[in-house]
């Protein structure tokens, strides 16, 4: 494809995105496939010789798009949102235009230090106190794998990485019964084992209890074992509930530990002056994360991660071959050090061009907008005799069921 070529068919792709948005009603919600049905209409082998635009286009609109689950829909509520904005994939256009990798400063300076900046923009936008740094990762998942390798380096005296886990203490993570289901893949791939994970137990809220995690920390403690990192959640995965961020902070304080906050979902809220209150203790804190690409308008993936001692994180990720030595090294940030992946993507422009086109207010109001949906919804199933309200709504999700007022038998509900 030439470069005339291109310009005629990506606009041609830019009026179609465009009348997807505006038509996407149109569309079920839920592909209407079966499993295997694309698979059988895609030719097993690769072409021997290169195929006109027009027909890969047309397959995508005859074989790809019915396989498609719209998560733009307005009708599509499975899940945690992943918003996207017209602002973030046009940043994505450029990015995948440009095609430049972000890994040092060197390789993209523009990225480095627009990534910088964006993430004192979030910082200040969420209330996080200016003792942290930031740093996109694709993914919470990663984020948090980050941190408990993090905590483990440290714990260490940064010897696992020389000399794996061979020798040393059986350390422990901890987090609630409701934790994302990341952490339990984190904690294998950092190799601690699945027996090292202490789930702790929560109230009637599904909330971590402070208690409970105390008392695992000490029996533990009894036992020889070394108590490593907590992590605690702002917005639990099965029902957005809030662990207390603040009690918890004050036993990891306590006990020397690391102390990881996921907010994957609701950090967003923390836009909101009224919703701080839920990070009350931040500054005993060690990293946080939470994902634009849920609840910001940013399209997937984008995830903020920040920390308190960046360089603890960078001395657990560096390695420096003399063919990424630069002379800069010393005076910028070289993000290929901040996390797993040497390569990295444009994530920072999407956040600019959304957060400028918005503006702080702007996503304030559409946040605020999104809550207050929840709670009418929430009120409606609460005066419905045939609804009920399974946890509290403190965010955008409501958690209900199906409850006629003849059935009482929970195994039949």
């Amino acid at each position: 494809m030439d470069l005339k070529d291109f310009r005629r068919h990506a606009h041609e792709l830019v009026d179609w995105m465009a009348d997807y948005l505006e038509h996407i009603e149109d569309y079920p919600v839920k592909s209407q496939v079966r499993p295997k049905d694309i698979l059988k209409q895609l030719p097993e082998a690769a072409p021997e010789s290169g195929e006109v635009f027009e027909q890969i286009f047309a397959d995508f609109q005859q074989i790809i798009l019915p396989g498609i689950t719209h998560w733009q829909h307005p009708a599509f509520h499975a899940y945690f949102p992943a918003n996207s904005s017209p602002p973030s994939v046009l940043a994505e256009m450029l990015t995948a235009t440009i095609g430049a990798q972000c890994m040092i400063w060197q390789t993209s300076p523009a990225a480095a230090e627009l990534e910088e900046r964006m993430m004192e923009w979030l910082r200040e936008m969420i209330g996080l106190p200016p003792s942290f740094s930031g740093v996109i990762q694709d993914t919470a998942s990663t984020a948090t794998l980050c941190a408990i390798l993090t905590a483990r380096e440290q714990f260490s005296s940064f010897s696992c990485n020389r000399e794996g886990l061979r020798t040393g203490p059986r350390y422990r993570v901890y987090c609630s019964e409701q934790t994302h289901s990341s952490i339990d893949k984190a904690v294998r791939i950092a190799g601690l084992g699945d027996e090292n994970l202490r789930k702790i137990a929560v109230d009637e809220n599904f909330a971590m209890l402070p208690e409970a995690l105390e008392a695992a920390i000490a029996a533990d403690i009894r036992a020889g074992m070394q108590p490593l990192c907590v992590i605690a959640t702002l917005g639990t995965t099965g029902s957005t509930a809030i662990d207390p961020l603040e009690a918890i902070g004050q036993i990891c304080r306590r006990h020397g530990l690391w102390y990881h906050v996921d907010a994957a979902l609701a950090g967003s809220a923390l836009l909101l002056p009224e919703m701080r209150h839920l990070i009350r203790g931040a500054e005993m804190i060690d990293s946080f994360v939470f994902n634009p690409h849920k609840w910001l308008f940013t399209n997937f993936d984008c995830s903020a991660y920040f920390v308190q001692d960046p360089g603890a994180l960078i001395r657990t990720f560096e390695i420096l071959p003399e063919y990424l030595k630069t002379p800069e090294d010393q005076r910028v940030n070289n993000y290929r050090d901040w996390g797993i992946p040497l390569g990295r993507r444009f994530r920072a422009l999407k956040l600019w061009f959304v957060i400028r086109s918005y503006g702080v207010e702007g996503l304030q109001a559409r946040l605020r907008a999104h809550l207050a949906l929840a709670r009418e919804f929430a009120g409606k199933v609460e005066q419905s005799p045939d609804f009920e309200l399974l946890a509290p709504v403190p965010f955008n999700t409501i958690c209900f069921r199906y409850k006629p007022p003849q059935i009482d038998d929970e195994e039949t509900l």
